[in-house]
Formats: C-alpha cells, structure tokens, sequence
C-alpha cells in the first residue's frame, strides 16, 4: 500500500511541475509584445549570425553580421531575404515562420502537447503542422524563447538558438515594412 502511496505522489508532483512549466510558457508569451535578440543559425552546416526583432503577430527584421547586407523581414504577411545581389520574396504563410511567429498558435499547441525536458535546461515542443515539423526551445528558468528547428522551403535543415533577449521594447513601425527590390 505504501508503494502506492509514493507512487501516486510522484506521478501528482510530476504531472503538477509539467502543468506549471507549461503555464509559465504561456504567461511569458502572453506577456511579451516584442523582442530583440542575437541569433546564430545553422543551415546545413552553413552558419549565419547577427540581430534580429520580433513583433507579435508574425512580423520580424533580422540583419545578418558580415553578409552581403543580408536582412530578412516579414510584415506578416510577405518574407522577404534580400543581400547586395539577391531578392526573393515569399507568401510568409509558406513558411515555418508564419507558424513561429504566431504567437496564439504557439501558445495553442503548447496547451495540446507533451513538453521535454532536455538536459534540464531546456524544453521542447515538438509541432506537427501542414506536414512541417516545428521544435520549439524554451529556457527552462526564465520560459524564454530560445531557439527553433526546422525544415525550410527549399528542404534545408535550420536551427537557430537566440540570446540576448530583450523584451517589450518601442519599436518604430517603419522597422517591417518590406524593402524595395532596387
């Protein structure tokens, strides 16, 4: 019987810590309106790094560090990448950052499914959605945002972590307004 009873308890405290990280996930998302951030992504082996903001919903501008003057912007509803020599233009729908950007969505699917706790300092959502696979990283002490992994439009394999995150910052509006293509 007192097997029983410990049993019970854990699987209670366990499934209680579960509910809570997931609860503190969502409050610091519902909370935050924007954030800046220092990003590395690696594509294939190929890694990038540099700036980026988010605004909720789906809006973002990244400036890459030592590309060709390379930025990527969406206004929520185009993404458009654009260096020195090349621009190319995407419904953002079509891509895993509608998703990533969408911050009831995010919260939506957190709600709906198993978190895991990785080394514990991170945990992670798995999102299975319009035949994307989408792993979201939070930090497991602050329930920040850390980073995505995905598989982009052209099939490449993308992981980025973020750092540095600054929260609900004033942001000029003009900061998302797609580019021109000259």
């Amino acid at each position: 019987m007192q097997r029983y009873i410990i049993l019970f308890f854990l699987i209670f405290f366990s499934t209680f810590s579960n509910a809570e990280i997931k609860d503190k996930i969502i409050e610091n998302l519902i909370n935050t309106s924007n954030l800046d951030f220092k990003f590395e992504q690696n594509i294939n082996g190929k890694i990038e790094n540099g700036n980026c903001t988010i605004e909720y919903p789906k809006k973002i501008f990244c400036e890459y560090a030592r590309s060709n003057n390379k930025i990527l912007v969406s206004n929520g509803k185009s993404l458009v990448i654009k260096t020195r020599t090349s621009y190319y233009r995407y419904p953002l729908e079509k891509t895993a950052l509608n998703l990533i950007l969408d911050k009831d969505f995010l919260i939506n699917k957190i709600n709906d499914l198993e978190e895991r706790v990785i080394e514990k300092n991170l945990i992670n959502f798995t999102i299975l959605e319009k035949d994307k696979e989408i792993n979201i990283f939070f930090d497991n002490k602050s329930f920040d945002l850390i980073g995505w992994q995905n598989t982009d439009i052209y099939q490449n394999f993308n992981i980025t972590f973020i750092s540095s995150i600054r929260k609900n910052r004033v942001l000029s509006k003009d900061i998302f307004k797609i580019p021109s293509q000259n």
